[in-house]
């Protein structure tokens, strides 16, 4: 493995055993339709920043409170859940609404006729620039339209296509980053026994290629652990919060059960699901759905972030698309900074694990991840400007 610069900023606070789940789109759920209505954002603020305690490396304040525009999306009131008009969506960002499967398949086209986003009734994800993102509801269909929730929308649709209106609760762009190797210790995480490929051994070899790279591009860097040991999950967070990080980013690489292994590959990120919107994969609520974490707080953030992660790991690992989602981790959750946990790769598929083996494939990673890192403070610094 590659040593870490000596003046690199290491702080050993140890290993991860978080899993990272993959997860299909769960089927439309059945409910009844009623009246449409008018809605406004949800107005919510930004906390400021915690308290500094001892030996903290960064005073950097959060961004000041702020609210969501609150320019009005109408909704329709379907099976018990808010719905927006996709053709609503459409004419809010100078789009236009094709229908490409009457009743079932929808795009919204720029004026280039280039398809921007692409929705099918019933699935849980959609399409927007060609990377897949996951939603807390199914899209459905009603009368002669698409609907996908208010929820999702205000959530997840809207930062992405108009971050502007967000600019109050998005931050400045970040210094100082907290590199999360997952795993360490007794806990090896996923492993390849056939290729002797242990996922706490991967997670460490890019995050401290990463953060090489990262360094070099002026960000400070921090580690939860530094070397082979156990960091409880919550210690991990902590050593975000105590430094006053600005972004938290946790490594992983994924694995299936021995009867899909060979047949699963891709790339997949996961950010905060925001308070009241079902996990992906998730068909019901469970006990932290209508739970307000620390993690929420960041929920436009987040968004932006995870979005500009995933697309460069697509793009440049050339890897499947197995979504951008959103999760419940305990490294999400209490991240008191933006957060994304990224699943690079499929060590359950000896093609892809042998991939991850060389070392040029954990640079390629890395290097990913820290274009995905530029790309979204470019977003903020545009904004700020």
């Amino acid at each position: 493995m590659a040593r870490f610069p000596a003046r690199s900023l290491l702080v050993t606070a140890a290993a991860l055993a978080l899993a990272g789940g993959c997860t299909a789109p769960a089927a439309a759920q059945n409910h009844a339709p009623a009246a449409r209505s008018v809605a406004t954002l949800p107005a919510t603020t930004v906390p400021t920043a915690p308290t500094a305690g001892a030996g903290a490396l960064s005073s950097r304040p959060a961004p000041a409170p702020g609210r969501v525009s609150s320019r009005l999306w109408p909704f329709k009131r379907l099976y018990n859940v808010d719905y927006v008009d996709v053709r609503d969506i459409a004419s809010r960002y100078g789009l236009r609404a094709v229908w490409i499967v009457s009743g079932r398949t929808m795009h919204l086209v720029d004026e280039r006729d280039r398809v921007r986003l692409r929705f099918v009734s019933r699935d849980r994800d959609f399409s927007l620039d060609g990377v897949r993102v996951f939603m807390g509801e199914a899209t459905v269909f009603n009368k002669d339209s698409l609907y996908v929730s208010r929820l999702d929308v205000i959530k997840t649709i809207a930062p992405l296509l108009g971050p502007a209106d967000y600019a109050g609760q998005l931050p400045a762009p970040p210094r100082l980053i907290v590199l999360d190797p997952g795993h360490g210790g007794n806990d090896p995480g996923n492993q390849n026994a056939a290729l002797h490929l242990d996922e706490k051994a991967m997670t460490l070899d890019v995050a401290r290629r990463l953060g090489k790279l990262l360094e070099a591009r002026g960000y400070r860097v921090l580690l939860t652990r530094a070397d082979d040991r156990r960091v409880e999950l919550e210690q991990r967070t902590e050593t975000a919060g105590r430094a006053r990080a600005d972004l938290f980013l946790s490594i992983h690489f994924n694995a299936l059960p021995s009867a899909a292994a060979g047949r699963v590959t891709g790339s997949e990120t996961y950010v905060m699901a925001p308070r009241f919107m079902l996990s992906s994969g998730a068909e019901a609520k469970d006990q932290l759905t209508d739970v307000a974490f620390p993690g929420n707080r960041f929920d436009p953030a987040n968004t932006v972030l995870g979005f500009a992660l995933h697309r460069r790991l697509l793009a440049q690992l050339k890897s499947s698309d197995r979504g951008y989602k959103r999760a419940r981790f305990v490294v999400l959750r209490l991240a008191e900074c933006p957060a994304v946990l990224v699943e690079a790769a499929y060590l359950s598929n000896n093609l892809e694990a042998r991939k991850v083996a060389a070392a040029a494939y954990r640079d390629q990673i890395a290097a990913a991840i820290a274009d995905g890192v530029d790309d979204y403070a470019a977003t903020l610094a545009a904004l700020r400007r």
